[in-house]
This record gives structure tokens, sequence and C-alpha cells, in this order.
């Protein structure tokens, strides 16, 4: 299955029967990344992580009524 990066646009050839081309393909709405750019994305956010300067935003649960 030929795949693009959604990042640098990189073409690339995936196996047909691997777990990322079942997604791909089951569910159009999840994208592709190739590795070199999901490596560099981890390596920049876990250095954010460890500046102290990245703050994860979660909503709270909301409480019941009751």
């Amino acid at each position: 299955m030929r795949v693009k990066c959604v990042i640098c646009d990189k073409v690339e050839n995936i196996d047909n029967e691997s777990m990322i081309a079942k997604r791909l393909r089951n569910r159009p709405i999840h994208t592709y990344m190739c590795t070199e750019c999901h490596d560099r994305i981890r390596d920049k956010t876990n250095a954010r992580i460890e500046s102290g300067n990245f703050r994860l935003y979660r909503s709270r649960p909301e409480k019941d009524e009751w």
C-alpha cells in the first residue's frame, strides 16, 4: 500500500497486511506519518517536557448533578 506522510509529503510503501494499513483502510480519518517525522515530534516534545515549559491541558471530568 502506498501512503503519504501528512507533514513532509514523502511517499512510502507499507505492507498491505500491517495494522497501520488496516487502520488507514477502515478509518479514513486516520492519517499516516513517516518514522522520521514521528521521531522528530517525539524528541521535540520530550525536550519541551524536560524544560518545564510544557503543560498538558486536559478537560476535567464533569461531576454529576445528583
